[in-house]
């Protein structure tokens, strides 16, 4: 009997709540950030403003997004010598003198490649693998 009362209860309630009109959305949206006990901008008309409170200290900062310092390693934060020098690195083994079978002049450079790691290994113990 329980489910058939229910039934009955949502078919009466049904035409009410189909009847509700939906409430109408605001025309603006707007988002905002005040400073220390700045007002939040009052409303003007059918809007709705949002407002985010930050510390007065920072009013005048650089955003914190723009704050970041970029890595040494990454191409933005590297001299031109560094990007440089990692560019001949990436295609080396293209070149004359680079010890390998690929390109003219490949088998010339095995040298200079054991006296390239020498002094990367000179200049950083970890490197020598030991």
């Amino acid at each position: 009997m329980r489910p058939i009362s229910c039934l009955i209860a949502f078919a009466v309630l049904l035409p009410v709540v189909a009847q509700a009109e939906p409430e109408k959305a605001p025309a603006r949206y707007l988002t905002t950030t005040v400073f220390g006990t700045d007002a939040c901008p009052a409303p003007k008309g059918d809007e709705i403003i949002v407002c985010a409170r930050l510390p007065e200290s920072e009013r005048y900062r650089i955003p914190p997004n723009l704050r970041k310092k970029p890595r040494k390693d990454s191409g933005a934060g590297a001299s031109w010598a560094s990007r440089a020098r990692g560019l001949d690195d990436a295609q080396r083994f293209t070149r004359p003198g680079s010890c390998t079978a690929i390109g003219a002049g490949g088998q010339s450079g095995c040298t200079d490649a054991m006296i390239r790691q020498w002094n990367a290994e000179r200049r950083d113990p970890r490197l020598k693998g030991e």
